[in-house]
């Protein structure tokens, strides 16, 4: 059974901060892209033969960290509408939902990428919250002269390579030092990770700053003035048209556990491996809101769930490569 109550707590004398309900595990069953998309039916069928057995083990309590006899999972699948738009979700989706059938693959939740980015009616974009919750790490012997990354739109783990620009006398060249990371172990493993860019006044969110937040939104901790900032809506219809026309969250099964859960589980093609590796660096550096975490930790204590103090050890991965060949 998936929670439905919601709970409110006082913060402040301006808002109130809502509790949203939480599964066990939230299980991302791939990611396409839209060219893959276009590959057919049977091209999404190979991701997810390649994804069913890895829900299936996640929903062994052991496997997930639960204390209790049985996990409360639900599944989720994104669809990319933010950086391309190919047909329809009239098209695209009911393909999406065969090729699972015939792995045995429900899904229980589909979202629009488009969604991390975009705001709600009268609220602000979770991608402009998650980056107003960004703390950098502060990197021993600077000075912070840096312009900060709400202008600069880049985020490091580190110290990044000196400038090897003549001195103002133009009279040498300062030596080359290599960039450092922060929490390094002995070696560097030195990440810069473009959050935005930006065109005529129109800024572009880069993918793994999207990968972020939708890594946030699974785990219920981001809010816009107290309230989440999304909420699944059923949808028993026809598939529109448009994208535009579909919510944000649609909740395709009525018997689904809760969307967001206390950890997150995301089986991807080794391909976005680097991705994930930037999601790390942005999530290691959000800063959650206080509230929101202590009742979300305290919730899973009671609920059989001993979860992580830092964000970004909530969140697993399994790299799994589709096959080569159509399933039978």
């Amino acid at each position: 059974m998936s929670e439905v109550s919601t709970e409110f707590r006082e913060t402040s004398a301006e808002f109130k901060v809502s509790a949203v309900p939480l599964s066990h595990v939230s299980v991302e069953v791939g990611h396409l892209y839209m060219e893959d998309l276009m590959a057919g039916e049977s091209a999404v069928r190979r991701t997810f033969a390649a994804a069913a057995p890895w829900v299936l083990a996640a929903r062994v309590p052991q496997a997930v960290g639960c204390e209790k006899k049985a996990v409360r999972l639900s599944t989720c699948f994104l669809i990319d509408d933010y950086f391309s738009r190919f047909s329809s979700p009239a098209e695209v989706i009911p393909m999406v939902l065969a090729a699972a059938k015939k792995e045995d693959l429900e899904i229980d939740y589909l979202a629009r990428e488009s969604a991390c980015a975009s705001a709600s009616a009268g609220g602000v974009s979770p991608a402009s919250l998650t980056l107003g919750s960004l703390v950098t790490e502060p990197t021993p012997g600077t000075t912070g002269s840096r312009p900060p990354l709400t202008e600069t739109g880049w985020l490091t783990n580190g110290e990044r390579s000196p400038s090897t620009a003549r001195d103002e006398a133009m009279t040498r060249r300062s030596p080359w030092q290599p960039p450092r990371e922060n929490a390094r172990r002995r070696h560097s493993i030195f990440v810069d990770v473009e959050l935005w860019d930006e065109h005529d006044g129109q800024r572009t969110w880069s993918c793994p700053m999207l990968a972020a937040v939708w890594q946030l939104m699974r785990l219920g901790l981001l809010r816009d003035q107290g309230r989440a900032v999304v909420t699944p809506q059923d949808w028993t219809e026809p598939f529109p048209d448009s994208w535009d026309e579909l919510p944000p969250v649609v909740r395709l099964n009525p018997r689904a556990s809760a969307f967001a859960a206390y950890t997150t589980l995301s089986v991807l093609s080794p391909r976005f491996l680097p991705v994930e590796l930037a999601v790390r660096t942005i999530l290691s550096q959000f800063a959650c809101d206080a509230t929101v975490s202590a009742e979300a930790t305290g919730r899973a204590a009671r609920d059989g769930m001993r979860v992580p103090a830092e964000v970004v050890d909530r969140i697993r991965y399994v790299f799994a490569a589709p096959g080569e060949t159509d399933p039978a």
